[in-house]
């Protein structure tokens, strides 16, 4: 889940809003924080005692709900895969200076070949908390030569000079928006943590993994914050590339491509594999050749870069639909918490149920009014 998370809209994301809100962005990052870890204990619970995927979750709701999701979230993943693709591709470009195109293919080649061993789900698992681990180390480095003033940004965390809504809604959406959270709750399920009494271990998880992407979100902001304060000017064109190549020279851009394609290739492997989790239920022969259909949906996501690049119109429109899958599928899993026809004798925690419903009210208003503003620009 962390892994899929932290992908290059991740790096660039946090890079751009510390470059406009400074020290005042820990503030953002604190309570995206908080935030995420609510939405995430919510849903990981319900899949966790329900035994059940979330489009199965959603059926029990309402006949049809769960086709809808699933239509959401693989039309979302295919879409952010392609540009998973090419932020995989630019890292590798860094690194071995062939062109980005080439590199795009060898980056998608080495997501699937975790897909072509038999039991690819521990394969997946080690994968990715070791690329994970790369990502922690190298930001760390380049946060430590950046000298950010941490002093400052520990005050500012719960004294901002300035508070953006806008960013902490991004941040949301960004860390457990669309497929997302379910990359964790579905691969606990898939490794058999279920049931009530997996509860505790769900628990730490969904915590684990909230940690392991702040972590690498709070080390990349000190970073930038380094950066700024020293009044270096960051590139627009690439912020993150821009930061590492200002905190450590050539040494700190050919550390942006490790961290890049580590990024990328993670967020390429999370999104197949749960984009593909949610056709599971709904078409049969996926569940029997699970595998073949994850390397087809790395395939076609490659094969759409290679041929057509990274269509912005697509991204734009799946990044507003990003923004309302979440509060549905929050929504329709806080109505599935209390169905006896689904979690049996389970009972919800209260503040958990009014802190969903709050995420939920808030998520769908910031969500309308971006999607309007895309329509209105679009419509000229």
């Amino acid at each position: 889940m962390a892994t899929s998370a932290v992908g290059p809209g991740f790096l660039t994301q946090t890079t751009v809003f510390t470059q406009s809100l400074g020290a005042s962005f820990g503030f953002v990052i604190l309570t995206s924080i908080l935030i995420d870890i609510g939405v995430q204990l919510n849903i990981w619970r319900v899949i966790a005692v329900s035994e059940l995927r979330a489009p199965d979750i959603a059926n029990r709701v309402l006949p049809g709900l769960g086709g809808f999701i699933s239509a959401l979230i693989v039309l979302g993943g295919l879409a952010f895969n392609i540009g998973n693709v090419g932020g995989a591709g630019l890292g590798l470009q860094v690194l071995t200076g062939l062109p980005v195109t080439l590199c795009a293919v060898l980056a998608a080649a080495v997501a699937l070949t975790v897909f072509l061993v038999r039991e690819a789900g521990p394969v997946m698992d080690r994968f990715a908390q070791f690329m994970g681990l790369v990502m922690i180390v190298v930001i760390i480095y380049v946060a430590v030569t950046t000298g950010p003033p941490v002093a400052e940004a520990a005050l500012r965390t719960f004294a901002p000079s300035r508070i953006d809504p806008t960013a902490i809604i991004t941040l949301v959406g960004g860390t457990v928006g669309g497929y997302i959270t379910f990359a964790g709750g579905h691969r606990l399920l898939d490794a058999g943590v279920k049931g009530s009494a997996a509860l505790p271990q769900v628990t730490q998880s969904a915590v684990m993994g909230i940690s392991v992407a702040s972590l690498i979100r709070v080390f990349l902001f000190l970073a930038t914050l380094g950066v700024v304060s020293r009044g270096l000017a960051i590139d627009a064109s690439n912020p993150p590339a821009s930061v590492f190549q200002l905190a450590a020279g050539q040494v700190g851009y050919k550390l942006f491509g490790v961290v890049m394609f580590a990024a990328a290739v993670t967020s390429i492997i999370g999104s197949a594999y749960t984009s593909i989790s949610f056709l599971k239920s709904m078409v049969p022969s996926v569940a029997r050749h699970e595998n073949r259909w994850i390397i087809g949906f790395i395939v076609l996501s490659t094969l759409v870069f290679v041929g057509v690049g990274k269509p912005v119109s697509l991204l734009v429109w799946a990044g507003a639909l990003n923004g309302f899958i979440l509060p549905i599928t929050l929504g329709t899993l806080l109505v599935a918490a209390y169905r006896p026809s689904v979690v049996g004798t389970y009972r919800h925690p209260i503040w958990l149920t009014a802190f969903g419903i709050l995420v939920v009210l808030v998520m769908t208003f910031m969500s309308g009014k971006v999607l309007m503003q895309q329509v209105m620009a679009l419509l000229g």
